[in-house]
């Protein structure tokens, strides 16, 4: 069994109300040098949820996040751990990481996915 962190991807539309919906989550594995996200962007909910959400432009900024963890552009030149820190940093954006946990797994990539359907 291996450690690992994670953290659920979320859109908060209105970062003064602290109010989101989960659309992916991130995982790291330092041991297994595994790092790896899945999405599942429902933006039919997040119009029917936040009217006036500008949709379209939140799924282009979710849409960008799995190029980062694939180490594509300038983040290329970060290990795995390092854009996992990056992409988990605090930040006040519509589209950001929740918090970070940890766990155990024997296999990441199946942790992800139960990851993802338990908490999206």
């Amino acid at each position: 069994m291996n450690t690992y962190e994670w953290a659920p991807l979320r859109v908060v539309p209105r970062v003064d109300r602290g109010e989101c919906v989960n659309v992916g989550v991130l995982l790291y594995c330092r041991h297994a040098v595994v790092l790896t996200m899945r999405l599942a962007l429902d933006v039919e909910r997040l119009s029917t949820l936040f009217a006036d959400l500008d949709v379209d432009e939140v799924a282009t900024a979710v849409r960008a996040w799995p190029r980062v963890v694939a180490g594509e552009g300038p983040a290329g030149a970060l290990s795995p751990g390092e854009r996992f820190r990056w992409l988990t940093a605090p930040r006040s954006t519509v589209v950001q990481a929740g918090p970070v946990h940890t766990g155990l797994t024997s296999d990441p990539e199946a942790e992800a996915d139960r990851l993802l359907s338990r908490l999206v």
